[in-house]
């Protein structure tokens, strides 16, 4: 039913940048509110994500940098029986300004597809790929800078386009 293929959707995702690109510009100003517009992509996310077995892909594990902040890094250092200094060492990168983030892709606790840290795993992880927030209207180019990554948001843009009537 829906498209789960990564060499599909990455290779759909560079032929429709540019209809991507016009969606955005054109749902801009399409006359909805955002909390219809939120609302309409919330039900939609719901129903892709209930078909789509996220552990069958682990794409956004295998290809993003998440960023970790410090309780974070308290509660893995607890979860893993770790001092906090330890579990920066060992899975932390920080940068010049002291923003951490995992320092390898794949993610460090990524096994077989699945989160070896599900329980404790990291808010940007729980929250991605971001579609049951408010605000998709102002958040639309960075989710459709994961259009070739995420067979969830692919398919949700893909039905938003079809249901909002969009002509490419």
């Amino acid at each position: 039913m829906y498209q789960s293929d990564l060499n599909i959707i990455a290779t759909d995702a560079e032929i429709r940048e540019d209809e991507n690109y016009d969606f955005r510009m054109w749902l801009k100003n399409y006359d909805e509110s955002d909390i219809a517009l939120d609302a309409r992509v919330h039900a939609l996310n719901n129903k892709v994500s209930a078909a789509i077995d996220c552990t069958q892909c682990g794409n956004c594990c295998k290809t993003l940098v998440i960023n970790v902040t410090l309780p974070e890094i308290n509660t893995l250092a607890t979860a893993l029986s770790l001092s906090p200094e330890a579990v920066k060492e060992k899975y932390i990168e920080e940068s010049l300004q002291g923003n951490c983030f995992m320092n390898t892709m794949p993610c460090n606790f990524l096994a077989d597809n699945k989160c070896t840290i599900y329980e404790d795993r990291f808010k940007e992880c729980r929250d991605f790929p971001h579609l049951h927030k408010r605000g998709f209207r102002q958040r639309l180019l960075g989710t459709l800078g994961h259009y070739g990554r995420c067979p969830i948001i692919y398919n949700v843009v893909e039905e938003l386009k079809t249901e909002l009537h969009y002509k490419p």
